[in-house]
């Protein structure tokens, strides 16, 4: 159980979290139409008569959406319902021309399950998913393009969105973070929705309340859209310390739909928040219930990748790897691929360092992604390789990778062009030693008095002098045998 607390002056309260992530399915076509879906079309281009709904049309259920529906209850651990409905949400949303949004509620597609996140202190918990449903998402009303008016974009209206649901199992900022990271990790993976918050295709509502802790739940606040991890853990954080305020004053909550500004770090309210009944849900009459073969289920479940927690095992059993670097590997998709091809053939826990070390702080620097790593995976093998039979010291090697990233080429073609091998050859290396030895009479007269700290700052100057191609095993190695022989 968590121990996140917010320390009031009547004591400490206990934060509850529950998340409902929209995540838009990979689909070339909406869910009740054929209109497409590519994000950055120019405006109003891809809507449909269904999407515009014209009179007399009728919407038409895609399977490729229900597919991945289902694939992603099943990475979920979920429960698939053979039998769904889908229902009329009795909402005006002024970017939807249907005047109601059709989605499911009291028989969703997917029921209950869980998924296992992992936290920074290294322990594990346990998050239960109340659903996930499928629905249509709304259009995007434009405000800034003239003072006086607002315009509106179909593209997205009638987009599919599978609703993930949680428990109200969440204690912290931190959790909230791992769970959504885990959510979209699973979703990458299995392809079912790309995981892309800046453009909107996953993002959060977060429930939250605030309660003495082992108390019944309080009043919650729900906080609409939040579109990155980093600012749903900043929103929840917040609302949790205004939420505390208002009681440790002798306040009540009041059960509010809010909005988080990022710019302020501060969620404000948007309106009273409604309850299930105030939609008036009813199956929609336009569209059959959805009823799944259990076979067909049986397959989708067959035929699903390995999924990021059956990879992390993997990665331990297979490369020797900590659960933690294990876990940082698995957590992209595009990620764990790299690190497999780099690891091929050879020490798993030098390739995942090299990888999760060099790699990671440049492309962290350069602000890319590492599907756009200019070095490639055989690339980044080839230099592990030159490491691993010691033609290369780890610091040349640090030096060959940055040219590598900036300029490209493949390590052993840089290696000969700058004449970077490392230096193995005995003869050469007890040359530069012994020039060591006897330009510094001082500082072997106090190794010899016992400062056996020195042992390093010898190590380091014979570096120094072959520019760091000296194989510095063999070299600790001859000024042992020259100080204390």
């Amino acid at each position: 159980m968590s121990s996140y607390r917010i320390a009031g002056e009547s004591g400490e309260w206990e934060v509850v979290v529950g998340l409902e992530i929209h995540a838009q399915v990979v689909s070339h076509a909406k869910l009740f139409s054929d209109a497409p879906t590519d994000f950055g079309a120019e405006a109003n281009t891809q809507v449909s008569l269904v999407d515009a709904a014209m009179p007399g049309m009728l919407p038409v259920i895609n399977g490729e959406c229900v597919k991945q529906a289902v694939r992603t209850g099943l990475a979920l651990g979920a429960e698939i319902n053979l039998y769904s409905v889908f229902d009329r949400k009795n909402y005006f949303y002024p970017d939807l021309p249907q005047g109601y949004q059709i989605s499911q509620f009291s028989q969703p597609i997917v029921g209950r399950g869980e998924i296992e996140i992992d936290l920074e202190n290294g322990e594990t918990r346990l998050i239960g998913i109340t659903r996930l449903h499928l629905e249509m998402d709304a259009g995007k009303s434009i405000h800034d393009m003239r003072a006086d008016a607002t315009f509106v974009d179909l593209n997205r209206a009638g987009v599919a969105l599978m609703e993930i649901v949680s428990e109200p199992d969440i204690r912290s900022p931190e959790e909230a973070g791992a769970y959504i990271r885990k959510i979209r990790s699973i979703v990458r993976c299995i392809g079912s929705c790309d995981g892309n918050m800046e453009q909107g295709s996953l993002r959060c509502d977060v429930n939250v309340s605030v309660r003495r802790p082992g108390a019944p739940l309080g009043t919650r606040c729900e906080i609409k859209n939040v579109n990155s991890v980093r600012f749903v853990m900043k929103a929840l954080e917040y609302e949790a310390s205004r939420q505390v305020e208002i009681l440790e004053e002798g306040g009540k909550i009041d059960q509010q739909t809010r909005l988080f500004d990022a710019n302020q770090g501060v969620t404000r309210n948007m309106r009273s928040k409604e309850e299930a009944h105030d939609y008036r849900y009813f199956p929609d009459p336009d569209l059959l219930p959805l009823e799944l073969d259990a076979d067909w289920v049986e397959q989708l479940r067959r035929e699903l990748p390995e999924l990021p927690d059956a990879k992390k095992q993997r990665f331990i059993a297979e490369y020797g790897l900590s659960a933690d670097d294990s876990g940082v590997l698995v957590a992209e998709k595009e990620t764990a691929e790299y690190f497999e091809q780099v690891a091929a053939g050879r020490d798993g826990k030098l390739a995942a360092n090299w990888v999760m070390g060099e790699l990671f702080a440049a492309l962290n620097a350069a602000g890319l992604e590492i599907a756009a790593s200019p070095v490639s995976a055989a690339q980044l093998g080839g230099l592990v390789d030159r490491v691993a039979d010691k033609t290369l010291s780890r610091r040349i090697a640090k030096e060959v990778f940055e040219i590598m990233f900036e300029s490209g080429g493949e390590a052993a073609a840089i290696i000969a062009a700058q004449g970077l091998k490392q230096v193995s050859d005995s003869g050469a290396i007890e040359a530069v030693v012994d020039q060591i030895i006897a330009d510094n009479p001082d500082k072997v007269a106090e190794y010899k008095s016992g400062r056996d700290k020195l042992m390093g700052w010898f190590v380091g100057q014979v570096m120094k002098a072959s520019q760091g191609k000296v194989n510095p095993q063999m070299a600790n190695d001859m000024l042992n045998k020259k100080l204390n022989g």
